[in-house]
């Protein structure tokens, strides 16, 4: 009896804890510049975006990589991808790489700890050649959508393949991509909710991300004439990513469990130059460390433990995504790092519950160098300065065809005066920060974009061959 009253008292205890645990829903958007959210300006309309922003927490200087692999591969292990090699470039169709299946991810702590549903859906971009890459052997238990980034909004391909799966077999489903990926996560958020238990869902829209493809209802909204600019185009695919953001908080709502649905919303990098008001105020667009490559839209809404209608002013970014999402789980963010595996991001928490507003000091770092070793740009936050240098690779030391850019960022955000001249021994300081960042990068890691892309063909369907 006395057994089965601590058996009884136990199961009790473990179901109260797990009830405590938020459901966590994520969406990531693809490309999506820092003036193109309407609580930002009137470049673009998303109401449904807005909602998060007004209704939790604008997360006013949040930071990730300047290109798409790399931001997904540190939100989701919550280190650099320098550490393991994603830093250089994205994933191409042609690439034989991916995240290596070592790196403890989000969706595999989140199993650990009563996680029971784990559903990505949209876009992966972290290694399609081989099973090991797969969303469902990273921790995840459930992913509809496509590998490669870039595909067809309509046909779905990538390549002129067709490019939809769900779980390992492809789909033959139709539809447009934005529309098929809201429904499918709305849908497993009803799901989900069903039994109780806390749920993960991953939502990485491929939206508004080249090519540039919208619904003629959508264009609609936008085209004033006879004729529909590119940048028209975007508007109507921002618009439609909203909607579908409409749908999955919807769900959230209709599930009864909004108040412990932990919902974040940001971008992967900023905003494409093609379009001209995509990233203003902020110099630079994607693939640049300037802050409109890596300064980017985001918010976070969690009402049973975070009050909402604040605007966070602390700089923190993709790799504190993992630690505070454990931390809000229950689970010590620390508890599954390794000698040789160090966890990059902090647990945010005490920012956003309004309990703190400093952080732990640290310097954050932003590189990629996926054009050529000649063509790299890599910079430093530390404390109210910013080091940005572009050019060729850094580990040599300077060279006169390296760009070197020092700014006071606390008194110039918008990066428009060079200090370098006036500052050479804080440069000289940040500069030996930004080589020993820059070492850390594999001897194996990801190739620059273009290597192996010569004679390659796609296989049937994408399908990734059983190993």
């Amino acid at each position: 009896m006395k057994l089965f009253l601590t058996l009884l008292c136990a199961t009790f205890s473990l179901q109260a804890w797990a009830s405590n645990q938020p459901n966590i829903v994520i969406m990531l958007a693809d490309d999506l510049g820092w003036n193109a959210v309407s609580y930002h300006g009137d470049f673009c309309d998303t109401p449904n975006i807005d909602s998060i922003a007004a209704e939790g927490l604008e997360l006013d200087r949040f930071y990730v990589a300047p290109m798409c692999s790399p931001t997904r591969a540190g939100l989701l292990t919550g280190r650099y991808p320098i550490r393991f090699g994603m830093a250089r470039a994205v994933i191409p169709p042609y690439r034989d790489y991916g995240l290596p299946p070592k790196e403890r991810t989000l969706p595999e702590a989140l199993g650990e700890v009563g996680y029971k549903h784990r559903g990505i859906f949209g876009k992966w971009h972290l290694g399609h050649h081989r099973r090991k890459w797969h969303p469902l052997h990273q921790g995840f238990t459930h992913f509809e959508g496509h590998y490669n980034g870039a595909i067809d909004f309509f046909e779905l391909t990538r390549e002129d393949v067709r490019d939809w799966h769900v779980n390992f077999e492809p789909s033959d489903k139709q539809g447009y991509s934005t529309d098929i990926i809201g429904d499918a996560a709305a849908a497993f958020i009803r799901e989900s909710a069903k039994d109780h238990s806390p749920y993960f869902c991953y939502i990485p829209w491929n939206a508004p991300h080249s090519p540039f493809q919208a619904k003629q209802a959508d264009i609609a909204r936008y085209a004033k004439g006879k004729t529909t600019s590119a940048q028209q185009i975007y508007q109507a695919m921002v618009w439609s990513m909203d909607q579908n953001i409409g749908k999955v908080l919807k769900a959230i709502e209709e599930s009864g469990e909004a108040d412990n649905t932990q919902v974040w919303f940001l971008s992967d990098n900023g905003g494409v130059k093609k379009f001209q008001p995509n990233n203003m105020p902020l110099r630079g667009d994607k693939l640049t460390t300037f802050e409109g490559g890596t300064r980017v839209v985001a918010c976070v809404r969690w009402p049973a433990a975070w009050m909402g209608g604040r605007k966070i002013e602390t700089h923190i970014g993709y790799i504190d995504v993992l630690p505070t999402v454990l931390a809000s789980a229950g689970v010590d963010p620390k508890a599954g790092e390794v000698a040789d595996r160090p966890l990059d991001g902090m647990n945010v928490s005490g920012i956003l519950a309004g309990t703190t507003n400093k952080l732990e000091t640290r310097d954050w770092y932003s590189y990629h160098g996926q054009g050529s070793v000649e063509a790299e740009t890599i910079s430093i936050h530390s404390g109210e300065w910013k080091l940005q240098i572009s050019g060729p690779d850094i580990r040599s030391g300077l060279s006169n065809k390296n760009s070197i850019n020092l700014f006071h960022l606390w008194v110039d955000p918008l990066e428009q005066n060079n200090l370098a001249n006036e500052y050479p021994e804080k440069v000289e300081k940040l500069f030996a920060k930004l080589v020993t960042h820059r070492k850390l990068q594999l001897e194996d890691a990801v190739p620059h974009y273009g290597a192996g892309a010569k004679g390659f063909v796609p296989w049937e369907d994408w399908k990734i061959p059983t190993e």
